[in-house]
């Protein structure tokens, strides 16, 4: 029989049933290559089980029994279905095991008296019994012990509505059987793998004879993905620099005057990112870079400066903002600082479009007019930037504020101009530096290492509920004193209406408590005219209170504001109470944030006590690479990022440096890829560039 080529999509195998076959493609497999790279989550040595476990424990269990009774019942609108099984191995030294589902009626069809089972999850104490909440679970039929799926290292594949688990592993095995595992091309340079090993390495990492077999070929194959990230990364750097651009050298003189009317000085870190970016808009390549800054370090003004430079230099200068609250507050700050320069400057959101009138003053408001984004003017907007009605007069630079707001595809929309614009894109959220050279390979790094000075010290507690009393005292005293709060509600993301009736009624209960104080409600579902009216009020004082969801989490500047009231607290992720916390502390006054949790416990306790313990985000960045994960964090980021397959970055951190030295050692060789011996590393970089690239269609 003559194999087949990993590319033939999977409706070639005849044993894949139609209704399977819309399964796998709901997984987002359509073809054998998909199939053999679809990786396990994890093996379980079906070999050897552990015994049944007779307390609680953190860490999951793959454990093997027969069930002896299963149960149906319901509590209210609670449907309970339970099965005891007991460890066939484990004799009378053993307790049974009670696996218990909720509201999954479904179960009781698959699971039945006498049947042979293995689960999968962590064991808890529940009323004196060893208890698996919602437990993985698979029925071993009778043929299993000469079968791929026990008496052997057995591999979890991640399943999905239509395809159980086992059945997924029988597909990826008749796939691997009948695919030319040679024909998976091998990227690492000088790779002298036989073809018998890479054949080898991809049986390995599904089916393997041992653990340690399983391991080396999960770096191999670790490797020439890390290497494909990093080729792709390298390629696209040393592409764009090659593109034509423009010198934008500017003058400095408007910088100059604008500099002298700043009623701060520019911290020495600010100053040292500056000439970085001034260089290389200077130069003839293009600039592409990243600016890291924690909150609060005024990466504003350093974009500032850029588009100024590019003013100068007579192009326009563009800044996306991922929210309106943002762009407008841009606006008003840019307009405040360059409108007695004679700088026009104009808004560019879905919701208004304004600009600085050609007679304008000094700033008494905001002025509507039809869309400005021709002449030199400096445009700030949303996600609108990115249609055509947004129409540019030579732009020479895009600042992308809060790049992990947008996706790499909507980046791509500016980026990818045909003026070859230079390109700045900023982040108060710090990277750890395994995922900056993941992501962000292809750019230049600035990192803005200091706070301005004349910050006000914010003071972080970690508080149960039952503090709440004395916290509503704090904030009365202070409410009192002048001073103003932000109390924030947790984003319910399955659906933000739900989310805004809940913000509504805190937002009630905290009028009648701090009566007769001001109380302000914004929330995602306000629409825009009333969300910057509320805004208004409370930069203006008028609002002592501002019952919040995390619609303020990026870039609300209101020095007055110096109180942060988290509520449940554990339910936000490290990264977004960073951002948070980061909306006080932005005067001189000496600030607080309170976190408030209900009970947290393990990892959520955690990450409320590593916010108690620094506010340093690159510390945080690093304790929540830790704690989530990098899989979590990538897989949150954006649309576009590469697959890491089964490699891990905490892990295989070493792996990632190597490859990245590969292929930097590659691309300098062979910038265009245009020796015979790197033609399939080309075909590679345009296979994934066009996997990944915009399409308006």
């Amino acid at each position: 029989m003559s194999l087949l080529p990993p590319e033939s999509g999977i409706e070639i195998l005849e044993e894949i049933s139609p209704q399977r076959l819309k399964a796998l493609k709901r997984l987002g497999i359509s073809s054998l290559g998909d199939l053999i790279q679809h990786f396990p989550r994890r093996h379980e040595n079906r070999h050897k089980f552990a015994r049944f476990p007779d307390q609680a424990s953190e860490t999951p269990e793959c454990l093997f029994g027969v069930v002896k009774k299963t149960s149906y019942r319901r509590f209210g609108p609670r449907r309970i279905f339970e099965a005891i099984i007991e460890d066939e191995n484990g004799g009378l030294l053993s307790s049974p095991l009670v696996c218990r589902w909720f509201n999954m009626p479904w179960i009781q069809k698959s699971i039945t008296g006498g049947c042979q089972m293995v689960v999968f999850g962590k064991p808890r104490l529940r009323a004196k019994q060893v208890v698996m909440e919602h437990p993985e679970f698979e029925v071993i039929e009778e043929d299993a012990g000469a079968s791929i799926h026990f008496d052997r290292i057995v591999p979890v594949h991640a399943a999905g509505d239509g395809i159980p688990v086992r059945v997924l592993r029988e597909i990826i095995h008749l796939s691997l059987e009948k695919t030319d595992l040679r024909a998976i091309p091998q990227l690492w340079p000088d790779s002298h793998a036989s073809e018998a090993e890479s054949q080898n390495i991809w049986r390995a990492i599904h089916f393997p004879e041992s653990l340690e077999e399983c391991e080396r070929a999960r770096q191999q194959i670790v490797r020439e993905i890390f290497f494909g990230i990093q080729l792709r990364l390298a390629y696209r750097k040393a592409a764009f620099q090659g593109s034509s651009s423009v010198s934008r050298p500017g003058t400095g003189i408007l910088w100059k005057q604008i500099q002298k009317s700043l009623p701060f000085s520019i911290t020495p870190s600010q100053a040292e990112v500056m000439d970085e970016i001034s260089q290389d808009m200077a130069s003839p390549r293009r600039m592409n870079r990243l600016l890291q800054g924690d909150v609060g370090s005024g990466k504003t003004l350093v974009a500032l400066r850029a588009m100024v430079q590019a003013h100068e230099s007579g192009s326009q200068a563009a800044i996306m903002a991922p929210t309106q609250i943002l762009a407008e507050q841009h606006y008003r700050n840019f307009r405040r600082i360059l409108d007695p320069l004679g700088i026009p400057v104009s808004l560019h959101t879905s919701a208004r479009t304004e600009a600085t009138p050609d007679n304008a003053e000094a700033l008494p408001g905001l002025f509507e007019s039809p869309p400005a984004s021709s002449g030199r003017s400096l445009v700030v907007g949303t996600h609108a930037l990115l249609f055509e009605k947004a129409r540019f007069d030579n732009l020479g630079l895009v600042v992308i504020d809060e790049q992990h707001k947008f996706g790499v595809i909507q980046r791509s929309r500016l980026i990818s101009r045909a003026d070859a614009p230079d390109v700045l894109v900023m982040t108060a959220t710090p990277i750890p530096r395994t995922i900056t050279q993941t992501l962000y390979g292809d750019l230049d790094i600035s990192i803005i290492r200091e706070r301005p000075s004349g910050r006000g010290k914010i003071v972080t507690a970690v508080r149960d509920v039952t503090k709440l009393p004395d916290i509503i005292q704090f904030l009365r005293t202070e409410i009192a004193a002048g001073r103003q709060a932000y109390i924030v509600y947790p984003l319910i993301e399955e659906s933000e209406k739900l989310e805004a009736k809940a913000a509504t009624a805190e937002f009630e209960k905290w009028c009648s408590i701090l009566a007769p104080a001001s109380v302000g409600l914004i929330h995602g579902r306000l629409d825009p005219p009333n969300k910057e009216k509320v805004m208004d009020e409370f930069r203006l004082g008028k609002i002592s209170v501002l019952v919040s969801t995390t619609v303020i989490e990026v870039g609300v500047d209101v020095p007055n504001a110096t109180i942060m009231l988290i509520e449940e607290a554990g339910r936000f992720g490290l990264a977004q109470m960073h951002q948070l916390r980061g909306r006080i502390g932005r005067g001189m006054l000496k600030s607080y944030c309170i976190l408030l949790h209900n009970g947290a416990k393990d990892s959520a306790l955690e990450k409320l006590q590593v916010m108690e313990k620094t506010d340093n985000g690159f510390e945080i960045a690093e304790a929540d690479l830790r704690l989530r994960g990098p899989g979590e964090l990538l897989g949150t980021a954006q649309t576009g990022i590469p697959s890491l397959g089964p490699g891990d970055l905490l892990r295989d951190a070493a792996l990632m440096n190597e490859a990245r030295a590969a292929a930097l050692s590659l691309i300098a060789e062979d910038p265009n890829l245009s020796r015979p011996k790197h033609k399939k590393h080309l075909e590679f970089v345009h296979k994934e560039d066009s996997r990944l690239s915009y399409n308006p269609e």
